[in-house]
């Protein structure tokens, strides 16, 4: 295994995918090509109409693999634009790029609705022999899979111009966020007195800071930030909802998770499950946060003491420390892992630079024609960012999987993206317990680790409940700020079991994830990754290191059939009955029982 040496580049490398920033003219010839290429597509596929025999399918083929290319390009195109306005949210050309990359995703959008059409048309009996052929059967999944949706929604015309007024209507609403967040700053006093103007990006990483009276200060600043934009938040949110039940009622769609749900490839029951046994198991991460809070010196937990570090593991980590650590971790249960992490910061495909002006949040986004990823986050120096950067390659090394398949088989759900990257900080976090050097240390590292548990099971519950019960009253009509702002702190009383002192009111505003257009419901996803990662960590550490080919395996089947299919064929687990997940939740329980044991 090739380990990196010298110090790390905290920034990214861009140029190798289109120099010039916002400014390159190769990205602008790249969009220009993209853009006669789906109208080709769009011109072609008009003319087409259903085969009426086996061999009449043979002319689909090479318009299949032109729509898997322009795919990849329009995912590549995205991802750079993703990659521009994080890390310069002033970047005006960025923005305008992002405008031109949502119009030509909807326009392929609008080409696909017509071949899902076509797919539509086409009669059972030759569907069955079209999908047997060699060229073919490798992405019949995903064909079959598009043809029934395309059975569940409107006429191509109809979709279709949905498709084209949700350009300047819903995204456009999404975009605005993105203008209302850049133009957040959070006010926070230094020791000497001074006044210093944060990004919301620099302003979370100091609510996880050890000194509370520097927590309950940012938190105040950050309620108030946000209430300050909060009329403009509530507009958004409200605007996004409406179209969204709209589009569903004119499909017929009554009940607000199918699409989720549909696009997690995810059955109804195997939701339940998974939330019928948090809620068995909430007590036990109350016992936590009451003791959290008595460790603390506290009557209760406040928000911002949810994720407080209960003390100091070592000195601020250092990029270059975090990075040695993770490789190392990741060679414990697979070289083939570790290796790529290696590569991904020798060849600066991190942005970790802690610097004003950048979005908040981190992520990992693919390039399908580069062949490369590129992970966004600000690096603060903490356990926490150490987890945050093992979660991302995680998400990287899945896709990295995924690069020499057929692109239709590329696209993964969300819950199942969830399941790699969470399983990545698993590795790192339980190292790290494990090698803890004293009772001290291991207290510290094991509430990090139950910090995730915290959120996944109660933080991430709240949202789920709370954007659940948001849009049962959007169609009955628009909610003001204060409105939104009660519904949100109910979730989170509920979702905490009333074990926390005050909430955060307008979590709603400052949550990037409610505004995301492409996918509704941006929250049960993550949980369902972090238990199903779960689940099969337990699973890994039975087996050894001969488990990591059959990870990998997992892995590359994410994008050709539902999660059930999916748990059937790799780990023989029945995900609609609750048993699998409370094997998965052991895991976590067995951290809090430690914790409690080591505190007493």
């Amino acid at each position: 295994m090739t380990l990196f040496t010298g110090p790390l580049d905290p920034t990214w490398e861009l140029d190798s995918i289109f120099p010039g920033g916002s400014s390159s003219a190769a990205f602008r010839e790249f969009l220009e090509t993209l853009e006669r290429d789906i109208a080709g597509y769009h011109a072609a596929i008009k003319e087409l109409s259903a085969p009426v025999s086996l061999k009449d399918t043979e002319a689909f083929d090479e318009i299949i693999e032109g729509l898997q290319a322009a795919s990849a390009k329009l995912l590549e195109a995205g991802s750079f634009v993703a990659c521009l306005t994080a890390q310069d949210q002033h970047d005006k050309k960025a923005v305008q790029l992002d405008a031109k990359v949502t119009s030509l995703r909807a326009a392929y959008n609008n080409v696909m609705t017509l071949f899902w059409n076509v797919l539509r048309m086409t009669s059972d009996e030759v569907w069955e022999g079209w999908m047997k052929r060699g060229k073919i059967a490798p992405i019949s999944f995903v064909l079959s899979e598009k043809r029934s949706e395309a059975r569940e929604k409107l006429s191509p015309e109809l979709e279709s111009l949905a498709s084209d007024l949700a350009i300047d209507g819903y995204h456009g609403w999404g975009q605005h966020y993105d203008t209302v967040v850049a133009k957040v700053n959070v006010p926070f006093q230094e020791q000497g007195g001074e006044v210093k103007m944060l990004s919301v990006g620099q302003a979370a990483n100091k609510l996880d800071d050890p000194d509370r009276s520097v927590r309950e200060r940012v938190f105040a600043s950050w309620e108030e930030a946000w209430s300050n934009s909060a009329d403009y938040c509530a507009d958004t949110l409200n605007r996004l909802a409406g179209f969204r039940l709209k589009l569903y009622e004119k499909r017929g769609w009554d009940d607000i998770l199918k699409e989720p749900l549909a696009i997690n490839r995810m059955s109804g029951a195997t939701l339940d499950a998974m939330w019928q046994v948090i809620e068995e198991n909430k007590p036990k991460f109350v016992a936590y946060l009451e003791r959290k809070a008595k460790l603390l010196g506290l009557e209760k937990l406040n928000w911002a003491d949810v994720d407080a570090p209960l003390g100091k593991v070592t000195e601020e980590i250092t990029y270059d420390q975090a990075g040695q650590d993770i490789v190392k971790q990741f060679g414990g249960f697979s070289p083939k892992l570790a290796e790529f992490a290696a590569e991904a910061f020798r060849k600066r495909w991190i942005e970790a630079e802690d610097r004003s002006g950048k979005r908040p949040g981190g992520f990992c986004t693919a390039l399908p024609v580069s062949k490369q990823t590129r992970i966004f986050m600000t690096f603060g120096g903490t356990v926490s960012n150490v987890s945050t950067l093992a979660h991302e390659l995680g998400h990287a090394y899945h896709q990295y999987l995924m690069e020499e398949l057929p692109v239709f088989n590329q696209d993964y759900a969300m819950n199942v993206a969830e399941t790699a990257s969470t399983f990545a900080e698993m590795i790192v976090s339980d190292a790290l317990v494990k090698n803890a050097a004293s009772k001290e240390q291991k207290i510290v590292l094991l509430a990090d680790q139950i910090q995730r548990s915290i959120a996944f099971y109660m933080n991430i519950h709240a949202r789920f409940l709370f954007e659940t019960r948001f849009y049962a009253k959007r169609r009955e009509g628009l909610l003001d700020a204060g409105e939104l702002s009660a519904l949100m702190e109910e979730a989170q009383r509920e979702a905490y079991r009333g074990a926390l002192g005050n909430y955060h009111p307008h979590f709603w505003a400052s949550k990037l994830h409610f505004y995301i257009t492409d996918v509704p419901f941006y929250n049960f996803p993550y949980t369902f990754g972090y238990m199903f990662s779960t689940g099969i960590y337990a699973m890994a550490q039975r087996e050894g290191q001969a488990f990591a080919e059959k990870y990998d395996a997992l892995l590359r089947d994410t994008g050709r059939m539902t999660v059930e299919e999916l748990a059937a064929k790799h780990l023989q687990v029945d995900l609609t009955k609750p048993d699998f997940w409370r094997e998965a939740m052991a895991l976590s329980v067995a951290d809090v029982d430690a914790f409690l044991e080591l505190t007493k």
